[in-house]
């Protein structure tokens, strides 16, 4: 005879323990920082930035950020210490796992985006394929 796993019964009323689903994208000191100084400048208060990624340039979809006055339904949020990242829910499943950063040099300033959904890009680095 084999033993059988035991389940242990759960108390009716009692609260169903969750654990935290992770957050769909991470977001780097740096990026935390950039989001903190946009939504600092933008022209009318803001609730943070909204993450989207739109059918643009040569590879099919791009990264674009925008303010946000408030969360739209679907919309995925990421607390931040700059801010909170909304994320657009069409957007969601083609960013999960990413990694959002900010680099800054001499010739050039902008999110980077490492995102394992990523198929190929176009040679500007403007847009990807998943």
């Amino acid at each position: 005879m084999m033993e059988q796993d035991v389940i242990a019964p759960v108390r009716p009323g009692a609260p169903a323990s969750k654990r935290p689903r992770p957050a769909p994208i991470t977001v780097t000191e740096d990026a935390s920082r950039r989001i903190a100084e946009i939504i600092a400048k933008a022209p009318q208060p803001a609730a943070g930035v909204r993450l989207t990624t739109p059918k643009r340039g040569c590879s099919g979809l791009a990264y674009s950020l925008d303010y946000v006055t408030e969360a739209k339904p679907g919309d995925e949020s990421v607390p931040t210490p700059g801010g909170t990242l909304f994320i657009d829910g069409g957007s969601l499943m083609y960013l999960i796992g990413s990694r959002m950063d900010w680099k800054e040099d001499d010739f050039a300033a902008g999110f980077v985006f490492e995102n394992p959904n990523s198929k190929g890009s176009c040679g500007c680095g403007e847009s990807f394929t998943v």
